[in-house]
């Protein structure tokens, strides 16, 4: 087995911004996960996509083109969710059609640079740079510091934001803030498991750690954990067969969801 492609540059690289995102998915995907969220790390991902497209069509950074759409589409969704405060999943609706659409617009107008973008769908933590591992970086930072910082406020948010409002919390900065980051981390994160499994690494290590967790603190550790589990070994286990290294990551948390409920099934309550 290739057990030398461990130590070469490309994969310490994929490895360090494996372990970003595997610290910042789970913190972000727990508050969207106990929000009845989920389908926004989709959402924000396909206008990603587009972002991206359109990064290669004009020729600026991708990746830098991509988190502008997606903190574009972060405030699109918030706005929209208050307009329609009965059918919150609308503004999810509506903000995946346009970046499909803008996407399948600048695929039409860039033919060229289809295959480039094609790996921002399936995820090609392989390529990364020493630019992306600065904005994976300087992301895992921002999440991580606004996270300690709100944490009360996002956890009552989280359980009950009618009552968050009526104790005083700025509801409205708070639920922005939440969709940001979800941005941030989202547009980070493609270019590692791809725009098509992105959602996988929000919601099933909190998933697992549901299962696992006695308390909310517990839970976000848990879920990091695993997280963090899945992402290494995941890619050990593609980097020496030779494995499409995100499909790979994500078949892996599945497996350990599989096995948590099994797990769950057999003890006594």
């Amino acid at each position: 087995m290739p057990l030398e492609i461990l130590f070469s540059d490309f994969f310490q690289r994929a490895l360090v911004g494996g372990i970003l995102i595997g610290i910042t998915a789970p913190l972000i995907g727990i508050f969207l996960v106990l929000r009845r969220l989920s389908m926004i790390g989709d959402t924000i991902a396909h206008v990603t996509i587009a972002g991206v497209a359109l990064g290669f069509l004009i020729e600026v950074y991708p990746l830098g083109a991509g988190l502008v759409f997606a903190v574009l589409a972060s405030f699109a969704i918030e706005k929209l969710r208050k307009a329609y405060k009965s059918y919150a999943e609308l503004s999810i609706a509506i903000i995946m059609s346009g970046g499909v659409a803008l996407a399948s617009l600048f695929f039409t107008l860039g033919m060229g640079y289809n295959t480039d973008v094609m790996s921002y769908l399936f995820g090609s933590i392989y390529t990364l740079d020493t630019m992306d591992l600065y904005v994976v970086g300087g992301v895992t930072v921002i999440v991580v510091i606004v996270i300690t910082l709100f944490f009360k406020e996002f956890f009552l948010l989280s359980f009950e934001e009618d009552a968050a409002s009526v104790s005083g919390l700025p509801v409205k900065l708070l639920n922005m803030l939440i969709t940001i980051l979800t941005a941030l981390v989202v547009s980070t994160a493609i270019k590692i498991v791809g725009a098509l499994l992105v959602s996988a690494l929000l919601t099933i290590p909190v998933a697992i750690s549901l299962l696992l967790a006695r308390s909310f603190k517990t839970s976000v550790i848990w879920s990091v954990v695993i997280a963090e589990t899945a992402v290494v070994i995941g890619l050990m286990v593609a980097g020496i067969w030779n494995l499409a290294p995100g499909a790979t990551i994500v078949l892996l948390l599945i497996a350990m969801l599989i096995m948590t409920m099994i797990g769950k099934k057999g003890l006594p309550n």
